[in-house]
């Protein structure tokens, strides 16, 4: 068999750039994948999620047509075909996964279908077969772990516990869904069953949902969620499962909490399964360390996206892809972790890149706050999604924006132009006199600029 200068291992959203990338730099490269190509998140979890957002947005904008002076549907007869749903999901999924084969074939990329054991630091087998090669980029992400929680097993084992794998399994909606954990799954799916007609009940350990989002946009989203009908129980212990009932304490007492469904949503581990003979250093959290140029402790083995434990996030496992392939390539390529945009698509959605206030009061920084909020513009007004702001941190010396935050229907596209101006260290300046068309939501941004060089225009 022909030797290859790289091969994948892994063909989720890391490993597929990864390879799609290095091809086009000229490498001969090899993906093996034991699953299907896109990994989770084109299979399991970021497309079918945002597909089945979609609709839920569809059926409550359809629920309240007469705002928009729509009449004549009755609401009442109005619901959703949770068959016909997944339906639409799969289709949007089969239709992105023939388009990486279909990349593959035009990149001269050799697709291996079966599970990858890793020989050594040049070799690896796949269904009996020993494929050889130069570089190793290691992209096998993560899986969902469940703490040790006395009788967890028992709703496991029922069926009536799942991860965001078990929710494409269902037959029908769910009438009382209890969702553990307060990250970002946890939020989606919490938006997502609660717009569609469960009964959602949202339970952590936290003092607020989202620990790693700017306060401000996780304390108003968790206000919005109670004010659309979940059910958030916060700074919740766990503490067994008992008949069918989650027992946790909460405000010193136990309480019980049961529903037809569970969700879990408690963390993740690396998958690991098929490295062993490379002895990889990893962190205290079990994640693959690697260097800032995405090389492991092993020379020549790279490692990308969620089984590095750095930023779980599709987009972030891609741009690593691209730097691993162009340091393989003999380029000098390196990530900035400071300008990742994070998105929660929640109704309305939340987005950020950069620092927070908070953090910025930690490291002492002199800065300035600019807050706009979309009550005051008219896009967000016409089309009846005035719950959000704009908040811009930018830095006093020279109005340059470290940190962009946004709570709006349409956040996660907003974002990218603050990510785009904070990569050239773009300033408040420069943000103001950028003529952006009217009406629209992104008018808040420049809104937010002028509020940080003296005052907004509308308010």
């Amino acid at each position: 068999m022909d030797r290859y200068d790289i091969v994948v291992l892994g063909g989720g959203p890391g490993g597929y750039v990864a390879a799609i990338k290095a091809a086009q730099l000229g490498a001969k490269v090899a993906v093996v994948e034991k699953d299907r190509l896109g990994g989770v998140c084109l299979n399991w979890g970021c497309i079918p999620t945002k597909t089945m957002l979609v609709t839920a947005k569809h059926f409550k904008d359809i629920l309240r047509a007469e705002e928009f002076g729509i009449k004549g549907i009755d609401t009442s007869r109005v619901d959703i075909d949770w068959k016909s749903l997944l339906e639409r999901k799969d289709t949007v999924v089969n239709r992105l996964v023939s388009g990486i084969e279909m990349l593959f074939k035009k990149n001269k990329i050799d697709f291996f279908d079966g599970m990858g054991t890793v020989i050594n630091k040049n070799q690896i087998e796949v269904n009996g077969e020993t494929i050889n090669f130069d570089k190793l980029i290691i992209a096998t992400g993560a899986s969902s772990k469940y703490v040790d929680i006395p009788g967890v097993d028992e709703i496991i084992k029922s069926g009536k516990a799942m991860d965001n794998y078990g929710i494409f399994q269902l037959e029908d909606i769910p009438k009382e869904i209890v969702i553990i954990g307060a990250n970002v799954y946890a939020i989606e799916f919490a938006t997502l069953f609660n717009s569609i007609g469960s009964n959602v009940t949202l339970i952590h350990n936290g003092k607020q949902i989202l620990p790693f989002i700017e306060n401000e946009l996780a304390k108003t989203l968790e206000r919005q969620l109670k004010k659309d009908g979940v059910k958030v129980v916060s700074q919740a212990s766990f503490k067994k499962v008992k008949n069918g009932e989650i027992i946790v304490e909460h405000k010193g007492k136990d309480k019980a909490f049961s529903g037809d469904k569970y969700m879990l949503f408690l963390g993740t581990q690396a998958n690991l399964n098929g490295l062993e003979n490379l002895n990889l250093k990893l962190g205290p959290k079990g994640f693959i360390e690697t260097n800032d140029q995405m090389e492991t402790s092993v020379d020549g083995v790279y490692a990308i996206g969620d089984v590095i434990g750095k930023y779980p996030l599709a987009h972030v496992a891609s741009a690593e892809g691209i730097v691993a392939a162009e340091n393989i390539m003999g380029m000098t390529s390196k990530l900035n972790y400071n300008l990742v945009p994070s998105v929660v698509y929640s109704f309305p959605e939340l987005a950020s890149v950069g620092i927070t206030e908070e953090e910025a009061k930690e490291q002492g920084l002199d800065f300035k706050v600019s807050k706009f909020p979309l009550m005051a513009n008219g896009m967000a007004i016409a089309n009846g999604e005035t719950v959000g702001f704009v908040k811009i941190i930018s830095d006093n010396e020279y109005g340059e924006i470290i940190g962009t935050h946004i709570m709006a229907s349409h956040a996660s596209d907003m974002i990218s132009k603050a990510v785009a101006l904070m990569q050239i260290e773009g300033t408040v300046y420069d943000l103001a006199k950028t003529i952006h068309p009217h009406p629209t939501f992104a008018e808040a941004m420049v809104e937010a600029a002028y509020g940080a060089i003296d005052k907004p225009i509308h308010i």
